[in-house]
């Protein structure tokens, strides 16, 4: 039986977080976003639909990892093994799925399992693979990330930032890669990240449950009328979603083109000084997230526009203090440096 899943460009408001989303999927390399606010905001099913909008992507038929057949550099060694011994992989087509991290997972379901008995006795190395091995190309989703234990959280940081997951036990090391768009969500009201861990999400997004009346009226009925006929409901936004879906899908090919002039990269940069912004993970962001938007809509050259449109999720979760505010003078400061540089 089909599963199915509510329409992406039917769900209403929580216009920034799934901006948000769309910006990871043409450029994962963003670091993925991380959603705070109460539940019941349609944060799982907005990322759920989103799966179902991007492009199918060609996979090795029989690998565990779904690697591409086309880029070796970012293969699995069993893959590289075949191809360099001549072999011709299999090759299947396949839609990009939401892995769900489990409540309470070990790390060794996370990351995987080296049978170490069997490493020593045989010296074969045995390894059960785990979230992060099934997350390879899809999405992670992540919920309650707040209340996950901090070193769990800092493994799937950094597996998202390298790409791959390498997992060493007892002098033995196996690793796999680990590309996947991460997204996480969590309530504040239960306990916040470590701000070195907050700081490596890409994005952030506060969302809040709408309150205009027409809108939330619009929300009751769509879904009524979802679960009545998920088929004929799904049916009605068919050409909506494929039109977000073939505009994602032409952004991740015109990404590598956009350019990024210097001086609206200098302007971002002097902005996050003066913001007291930590390091250089909010200028590196900041830079791929435009670049992103600029794609999605079809922009050659970053401008004012798109940097101050993301520029409150690159640096909600960054700045100090009361440093947020200064956020709404972005725009203007972005533009005088801008207009300078004619």
């Amino acid at each position: 039986m089909e599963r199915y899943v509510y329409p992406f460009s039917a769900i209403v408001g929580q216009d920034k977080m799934k901006l948000a989303l769309v910006l990871n999927a043409v450029h994962p390399a963003i670091g993925g976003v991380l959603i705070r606010g109460e539940k019941g905001t349609g944060k799982s099913t907005a990322v759920r639909a989103l799966a179902r909008l991007l492009p199918e992507q060609t996979v090795v038929a029989d690998c565990t990892y779904h690697c591409d057949p086309d880029a070796p550099e970012a293969m699995c060694s069993d893959c590289r093994d075949r191809l360099a011994r001549g072999e011709k992989l299999p090759r299947a087509r396949r839609r990009m799925r939401v892995v769900e991290l489990p409540i309470n997972a070990s790390e060794d379901r996370v990351v995987g399992a080296i049978d170490i008995e069997s490493a020593i006795k045989s010296g074969e190395r045995r390894f059960e693979p785990g979230v992060l091995a099934e997350a390879n190309r899809n999405i992670l989703y992540v919920d309650e990330v707040n209340l996950l234990d901090d070193h769990l959280v800092d493994v799937l940081l950094d597996a998202a930032a390298m790409g791959v997951n390498v997992v060493e036990r007892e002098g033995i090391s196996i690793w796999h890669p680990a590309r996947f768009i991460l997204v996480g969500t969590m309530n504040p009201e239960e306990g916040d990240l470590r701000p070195q861990l907050l700081d490596r999400f890409g994005l952030t997004v506060d969302v809040e449950g709408i309150k205009d009346i027409g809108q939330r009226v619009q929300i009751v009925e769509r879904r009524e009328e979802w679960e009545a006929d998920p088929s004929g409901f799904g049916e009605r936004y068919r050409e909506e979603d494929a039109e977000i879906g073939q505009r994602i899908a032409d952004a991740i090919v015109r990404f590598p083109r956009v350019v990024m002039p210097s001086p609206i990269l200098r302007a971002l940069a002097e902005l996050n000084v003066s913001l007291q912004v930590d390091g250089h993970r909010a200028d590196l962001v900041g830079r791929k997230a435009a670049q992103a938007l600029a794609a999605y809509h079809g922009i050659p050259e970053v401008g004012v526009p798109q940097i101050n449109e993301v520029a409150d999720m690159v640096l909600a979760h960054r700045v100090k203090g009361g440093g947020r505010r200064e956020l709404g003078d972005l725009g203007q400061a972005l533009g005088g440096v801008s207009r300078a540089s004619r």
